[in-house]
């Protein structure tokens, strides 16, 4: 329990050092959000390994200050406080809030405070691994006080070599930067440049992490002014991706004025669907654009299901051979994105409650989807494929409720398997009665002697009951004859076979029990074989709507899937991560804000698909084969690193800002190694003794 709070400590504060978080648990007694509290509102300084690895501050010396002087002063941001953020939650909205660094003069510490010393950063950790890039592998992102959502989303849109060329190459003219006067369009533009500053360093910098606090926090103020409420964490990434539209749109305006088709950024992420129906009567259609396309996933057990759910309202009528909708409607896509986003939507609001849950059910995706099905162009034949799947899904409906009424037989409120029914019956019939003792043998047999009497009456048949009744009155008469007096010391104690005998049938002829039991032996093989038959037809049918679509007419259009960004926690609070396939790798990476660690597909089900625990993917991004082939053969037509090449062709203010910043890594360094040989070399402390600093501390 302490190390699972210790790592929601760290996820929540960005705070790495597990000692100095230990001592504010213990000062908190346990409790996590006073711990929380403590470590941000009451200017603890950590002692941290993993601190910020980006000074100065993001608009001093960097290529947004110098390319765009005027921003420092227009867009000083206010104090960072608690942001409201809430969760996707469809139509209702859950807040989580923001645990941020003290409020109180934090803009004007950050510019007039001299810049700390690296050796303040590391601490007292003497492994280089711990904040030095290896090679060319994939760096992390600091988490800044809750900021993983943003970690996740970023590094899924940097992998994309389309996005990240289409960012670290924009540019506008000179005459249209003097001449943007609004101040949303001025803060657009200082985002993009903050974004290419951190795209650059994460191609070209030395370090194992990035700090993104200079683009998160022109999102944040953006979302604390009161004309631009927003609530949830999808809402961040609609915005983010909105503002990059907005950037992008002034430089098209330089050759297409308000011409949205030349936009990148609707070319790589924007497609458009059809929608055909009738309402009230009338029908119509209409054109839409999406961008991230959301699905519902309560009810589904895979993609395709939330897909064909999704495009899908109504019936369709079956006397027509144009499947025409009597009501409802239908959507066919016309028209697919490279980048093709699905927003899963895993809350609900628990009217009972109050309040919204998390919908922790499983979810199944392919790591390839053919969207053919979903197609304008194939839709005569998806119709043609969906009243057959209706037809087979009505059959084996049926099959199930014939299925159903053999394994729960029966008139009354208990019923059992048929099969099993008729198999007791049959041991039933094959049951002997108990044997009976040779002393109360003859004492019966007397007894029956000498109550026999001549009677006209013999010869006559009885009722059954009576004879059931007299057979019971002599067995009891024999037994009191054969115990006269009930002394409960010399009577023999019953055998445990006596005691628990099993329902037997009084008389059975031979005759008779050879009957019965052929009989209830071909009945219960031919039911046998009755509900084989069931259950094979209803998998075979099963098996023919599962292959309903693999139709090779049906798998031209393949998308890849390229990230997967999953929630863990419940609808109020919670950590994102991303698993993204890193493609000269051929392999998954698990991107966990300043961690960035090799992963399988495996691992990715077990955190991504629910059902499981309280992880579960809440945003999936495929890419278009083809968008998914050029970068697989860019990768193998690099004889340089993955990055290097990218690096090498960045503009000379980002590359001079990644050279300076690795620069000030090698000084801290230096400055961090000097101070570790200037200090006197002393013992190495018991484990024992640890514990005991480490508590005295923490009092």
């Amino acid at each position: 329990d302490c190390q699972m709070l210790l790592n929601q400590l760290k996820e929540i504060t960005g705070i790495q050092d597990s000692a100095f978080l230990h001592a504010a648990l213990k000062a908190a007694n346990g409790d996590l959000m006073e711990a929380v509290t403590f470590l941000t509102e009451e200017h603890a300084q950590e002692p941290a390994k993993d601190a910020a690895a980006a000074e100065p501050s993001a608009w001093e010396g960097s290529a947004v200050g110098k390319r765009f002087p005027h921003s420092k002063s227009i867009f000083s941001a206010p104090p960072l406080g608690t942001v409201p953020i809430a969760l996707e939650t469809g139509f209702y909205s859950t807040v989580c809030i923001f645990c941020d660094r003290p409020p109180e003069g934090h803009s004007a510490e950050n510019k007039n405070r001299p810049k700390r010393k690296r050796c303040e950063v590391w601490g007292e950790n003497p492994k280089q691994n711990d904040w030095r890039r290896v090679g060319d592998w994939p760096v992390g992102m600091k988490n800044i006080g809750n900021t993983c959502w943003f970690s996740a989303v970023i590094q899924s849109l940097f992998q994309l070599p389309e996005f990240r060329r289409l960012v670290l190459g924009y540019s506008l003219p000179q005459n249209v930067l003097e001449s943007c006067r609004s101040r949303t369009g001025k803060r657009n533009i200082a985002f993009m440049q903050e974004l290419q500053c951190l795209f650059a360093l994460m191609l070209g910098t030395r370090r194992r992490f990035v700090d993104p606090s200079a683009a998160l926090e022109l999102l944040r103020d953006a979302f604390r002014s009161a004309e631009e409420q927003q609530q949830d964490v999808s809402e961040f990434t609609h915005k983010l991706l909105d503002w990059l539209e907005d950037t992008f749109q002034l430089a098209v305006n330089v050759r297409s004025p308000r011409d949205k088709s030349e936009n990148p950024m609707v070319q790589l992420f924007y497609g458009t669907f059809l929608t055909e129906g009738v309402h009230e009567g009338n029908p119509f259609s209409k054109i839409e654009t999406f961008g991230q396309y959301p699905l519902q996933v309560n009810g589904y057990r895979n993609l395709n299901e939330c897909l064909e759910g999704a495009m899908v309202e109504g019936e369709m009528d079956e006397a027509t051979a144009s499947q025409s909708v009597k009501y409802g409607q239908e959507r066919w896509f016309t028209k697919l994105p490279p980048v093709l986003t699905f927003e899963l939507s895993r809350f609900e609001f628990n009217q009972s409650l109050g309040q919204p849950e998390k919908i922790h059910t499983r979810l199944e995706f392919p790591q390839t989807i053919y969207m053919d099905r979903y197609l304008y162009c194939s839709k005569e034949l998806v119709q043609m494929k969906r009243e057959e799947t209706k037809r087979l899904k009505e059959k084996m409906g049926m099959l199930q409720q014939k299925l159903e009424s053999y394994m729960k037989y029966g008139s009354g409120p208990a019923r059992f398997p048929l099969p099993d029914m008729l198999q007791y019956v049959l041991e039933f019939i094959a049951t002997k009665p108990a044997a009976v003792s040779p002393s109360s043998q003859g004492s019966q047999t007397t007894l029956l002697q000498s109550q026999a009497k001549p009677s006209t009456l013999d010869g006559l048949p009885e009722p059954t009951g009576l004879l059931e009744r007299k057979d019971a009155r002599t067995e009891d008469a024999a037994f009191f004859l054969a115990n006269p007096s009930p002394q409960p010391e010399s009577s023999t104690p019953l055998q445990p076979s006596e005691a628990a005998e099993r329902p037997a049938p009084h008389v059975v002829s031979a005759e008779e029990l050879t009957l019965v039991r052929a009989c209830l032996q071909r009945w219960r093989s031919e039911i046998e074989q009755d509900m084989q038959d069931l259950k094979e037809s209803i998998t075979r049918i099963g098996l023919s709507i599962e292959q309903m679509y693999c139709d090779p007419l049906l798998q031209q259009v393949p998308y890849r899937l390229h990230a997967v960004l999953v929630h863990e926690g419940q609808a109020n609070a919670g950590h994102y991560w991303a698993y993204i396939y890193d493609q000269p790798r051929k392999s998954w990476l698990k991107y966990n804000d300043i961690s960035v660690t090799e992963s399988s597909w495996e691992e990715l089900e077990r955190d991504s698909f629910g059902g499981l625990r309280n992880a579960s993917a809440y945003c999936l991004m495929y890419i278009s084969d083809k968008l998914s082939r050029r970068v697989a053969g860019e990768d193998d037509s690099s004889r340089l690193g993955p990055f290097q090449k990218e690096v090498d062709a960045l503009p000379p203010e980002l590359q001079h800002y990644v050279q300076e910043d690795n620069w000030r890594l090698e000084q801290e360094a230096e400055e961090w190694e000097e101070e570790q040989s200037c200090k006197i070399p002393q013992m190495e402390p018991s484990p024992a003794s640890e514990s005991q600093d480490l508590s005295s501390e923490s009092g």
